[in-house]
């Protein structure tokens, strides 16, 4: 099958690294569905632009902290695009800068929620839709990791990093698991990205500050994330599963 009949689901797709995955795969000829969580205004200029430009897209409210929201999001890709290709597991959120004293239950409970959980679902929907052993033709699924996995986030955001720990080992388990039924199943770890979200856990300037401690003395792009991401979906990486590529500059 062509690159231009496949259809691509990028959670948390309206900014970000998932917004510059979205953008890359419309190029590269996907039907590409935007899930985003509360910016509607942000997925749907991202929609305008990706059709602008000759693609095909749709953005799709979804909590993916929700069950009923993820199940009502992969039903309305298969009504408005029809089976789904591939899965970019790229929603997650962070919190404010904190140490493990610190943090309340249900701080823990939303990250562990939407970080995992909301990740599992929606590889499982996912799976149902491409395995082979569910009448499927085989897909490919990347989880957007953190080298923060590696690291730890000592200080800062333990809890994020290991949430992002446990997709690394769901990777890892689910590639094998389906490896048979034509399902590739990789990561991706960034590390230092350009992005909102460094905002969104109270530390605006946090690039600027942590560039300096990577080997290449910058932050990558969400552009050199996404471009990893489109190669592990892609046919060239046909003979690669279970694998976690880092895009950390060294670090």
């Amino acid at each position: 099958m062509s690159v231009a009949k496949k259809v691509l689901l990028v959670t948390g797709g309206g900014r970000g690294i998932g917004a510059a995955t979205a953008r890359l795969a419309a190029k590269a000829g996907y039907r590409v569905a935007i899930n985003y969580a509360s910016n509607e205004a942000a997925a749907t200029a991202l929609v305008e632009a990706i059709e602008q430009a000759g693609g095909e897209a749709l953005a799709i409210k979804g909590d993916i902290g929700s069950e009923a929201d993820i199940q009502a999001m992969f039903e309305s890709i298969d009504h408005a695009f029809g089976p789904l290709d591939a899965l970019v597991n790229n929603a997650g959120v962070v919190d404010q800068r904190a140490r493990v004293d610190e943090m309340s239950g249900a701080r823990l409970e939303r990250m562990m929620r939407i970080n995992i959980i909301g990740s599992m679902l929606c590889a499982r929907e996912a799976v149902k839709r491409m395995s082979t052993s569910h009448g499927g033709k085989g897909g490919a699924i990347v989880n957007v990791s953190s080298i923060a996995a590696r690291i730890g986030g000592p200080g800062e955001y333990v809890d994020y990093a290991a949430s992002k720990g446990a997709i690394d080992s769901f990777t890892i388990g689910l590639a094998r698991e389906v490896a048979g039924e034509g399902i590739r199943v990789n990561a991706v770890s960034p590390g230092i990205v350009d992005t909102e979200i460094h905002a969104s856990g109270g530390q605006p300037d946090r690039v600027e500050r942590m560039r300096h401690g990577v080997p290449m003395q910058r932050a990558g792009t969400t552009e050199e994330v996404a471009a990893a991401i489109l190669w592990l979906l892609s046919d060239g990486a046909s003979y690669t599963t279970g694998a976690n590529l880092e895009v950390g500059g060294g670090r």
